[in-house]
């Protein structure tokens, strides 16, 4: 049974899934206005270590020009460009059983591409949503639809995975930014 989410929700991936190893993080969306330019939404992840919150390094940053951690334990899918087809848009696998003890959650973002330049917000678009599957069965485990909340935002940290307990959990964020993916970045303390 899929658990599906509000804001601030959180859900037990190792309960809904025993054994579980590894995931697929997928963003989907489609475009609810037509602006004169093409909308790009961007999937990244970020490494955050237990001790700062922040990413110990710029490279536990994994986005559309940086594919894979350097422990490859987190990889993105590469980028699309324009959202089209059914399904997901864009999606980050990370190994569960291989994501470095130091590191304490793994966040999960999406950004507008060129957002300010495009004049385009979250506003104009709709069923932004994120999904987390169990990467061997396909099994989806956790889902959180973007609201309304976000209308003005142009990156919006959607959830995050975190260790608890000796368990991973999947935390449904919602935290909208006008900064776009720069100012998640450099709250996460990436160098951009």
């Amino acid at each position: 049974m899929v658990v599906s989410l509000n804001k601030g929700g959180s859900v037990s991936l190792s309960k809904e899934a025993p054994g579980l190893t590894a995931v697929v993080v997928a963003l989907g969306w489609d475009r609810r206005t037509t602006t004169g330019q093409p909308f790009d939404l961007d999937a990244s992840a970020i490494l955050a270590d237990a001790a700062t919150g922040r990413v110990a390094r710029d490279e536990d940053f994994v986005f559309y020009n940086n594919l894979s951690s350097l422990d490859g334990s987190v990889q993105h899918s590469g980028d699309n460009r324009n959202g089209k087809g059914a399904g997901e848009d864009e999606a980050i696998r990370i190994n569960l059983a291989a994501v470095p003890a130091s590191v304490a959650k793994v966040v999960v973002v999406a950004s507008i591409y060129q957002a300010e330049e495009r004049r385009q917000t979250f506003g104009q678009v709709r069923n932004a949503a994120i999904r987390v599957l169990d990467l061997h069965s396909g099994h989806e485990l956790a889902r959180y639809d973007l609201s309304e909340d976000a209308a003005l935002d142009t990156a919006v940290v959607f959830g995050e995975l975190y260790r608890f307990g000796g368990e991973w959990r999947f935390r449904a964020i919602g935290e909208g930014y006008r900064s776009g993916l720069r100012g998640i970045a450099a709250d996460f303390g990436v160098n951009v």
